[in-house]
């Protein structure tokens, strides 16, 4: 029956009802619900930990931080800095996963639950948290509004969420049963414990835990450790195959300029998006900023100096990202499409001018490719550098003028011709000559 209890959604009248219709058709007489119960429970309190009648194993993990506080020294200063203790409690066996973090801040929230699942080498179905902001961005009675990230955390974990209502501490007994505790066995013993490393406090924590969870109880038989990994262990959920890579969700309003300024750097989006408000998610080298739920750009994570910008030119008006191209480089990869007069116009230019009043120039040349076809700009840029040791802009246009001249009378001639050609000759006899 014990073992039966363990699983979802099996409870004691269920089994009674099964119990009993089996005993009927044995032909015996069963026992009533009440003596059932009675027999049940005098079985779980001698043997077993906790009756399962309103835990599950591995259907809960409680999670908190502990009130008091632990504290590590500054070498440089001596300062005491305090360092706060994290609690997770599985209520079906009463293990627990302690550790100390030096502030209480999403991230630190996120990898405390992390280490916890690792440590007990599962995942539960619901997580049980209470309604601190690290874990709840808007508290409501029907449905509480989580924070992002932590959202995300248990869904890599395939988890559910549901926090403890407001000043209930009952609906997370464990976990503030377990405060308790540990602050007597595990905080109280350290208080006097001097060290200069988070991770060292850490490693003395862990020391203390596992006494705690191998000690036998008191007034049973067995241990917290040997319940869990008799009756819970196996009921958890497997870990995935990589660790969660840890994520932090912030909000940025879009600039002028197309950027959002996070931790004082500058990542470009899409211009469309200028004055509108944007979630951006922040990973250890990845920025993902979403409009709506959608994702419109990505950025590798600048780190180092503030004030970098990280700008992709397809974010730009297209008047902005012609003038961010509009450099010598471009600008020689343009004339090796006309031809190699064009090239060697081009270099003539950037070598005999400063860059700025080079690229002005440069900017007049390449607006002629609009009025005229690469094989005319080669033809007359060839002629320019035969005629003149010192080609310009306005010469060059001469040439082009004159080409495009000689082109048109050309073409009138060819058209009078053609009209001489194939017109018709009219006679005298059309005009009323004389008639043979």
């Amino acid at each position: 029956m014990h073992k039966e209890l363990q699983k979802k959604n099996v409870t004691l009248a269920l089994l009674h009802h099964e119990y009993a219709t089996e005993a009927r058709e044995g032909g015996k007489i069963p026992y009533a619900y009440r003596t059932f119960c009675e027999k049940y429970g005098k079985y779980a309190k001698k043997y077993k930990l906790t009756m399962p009648i309103r835990r599950k194993p591995g259907e809960i993990m409680e999670v908190d931080w502990a009130g008091s506080t632990l504290h590590i020294m500054d070498r440089s200063t001596g300062e005491a800095i305090p360092a706060y203790i994290f609690i997770a409690t599985l209520p079906y066996s009463q293990l627990s996963y302690v550790e100390a973090f030096l502030d209480m801040k999403s991230p630190n929230w996120l990898i405390a639950h992390i280490h916890a699942f690792e440590y007990f080498g599962g995942v539960p179905e619901t997580l049980v948290p209470d309604n601190l902001k690290t874990g709840v961005t808007k508290v409501l009675r029907s449905e509480p509004l989580l924070n992002e990230a932590y959202r995300e955390l248990a869904d890599y974990y395939r988890t559910v969420i549901v926090p403890s209502r407001v000043r209930k501490p009952k609906d997370k007994p464990s976990v503030e049963g377990a405060v308790g505790y540990i602050s007597r066995q595990i905080i109280a013993s350290l208080r006097n414990y001097q060290c200069f490393h988070i991770e060292d406090l850490n490693q003395r924590i862990l020391e203390k835990l596992e006494e705690i969870n191998t000690s036998d109880f008191q007034k049973r038989p067995g241990s917290r450790k040997k319940v869990f990994e008799e009756e819970e262990k196996s009921r958890l959920q497997q870990l995935p195959q990589t660790r969660y890579k840890l994520s932090e969700w912030k909000t940025a309003k879009v600039q002028l300029n197309y950027h959002i300024q996070v931790e004082r750097m500058h990542y470009s989006v899409p211009y469309d998006y200028v004055r509108e408000q944007v979630d951006v998610r922040l990973t250890t080298d990845l920025i993902e900023v979403y409009f709506k739920e959608t994702r419109i750009a990505s950025h590798k994570r600048l780190n180092g100096e503030v004030g970098q910008f990280s700008t992709n030119t397809d974010h730009m008006p297209d008047n902005h990202r012609l003038y961010l191209e509009h450099n010598p480089e471009n600008n020689r990869k343009w004339a090796e499409t006309i031809g190699p007069s064009m090239v060697q116009f081009v270099s003539y230019i950037l070598e005999m001018n400063a860059e700025k009043k080079a690229l002005n120039i440069l900017s007049t040349l390449r607006n002629l490719s609009t009025k005229h076809t690469k094989k005319e700009l080669e033809k007359a840029t060839h002629t320019l550098l035969e005629i003149s040791t010192n080609p310009t802009i306005s010469v060059l246009k001469g040439v082009l003028d004159r080409s495009k001249k000689r082109k048109q009378k050309s073409n009138i001639d060819n058209q009078e011709n053609n009209t001489n050609d194939h017109g018709f000759t009219r006679g005298a006899e059309y005009f009323g000559g004389d008639k043979k």
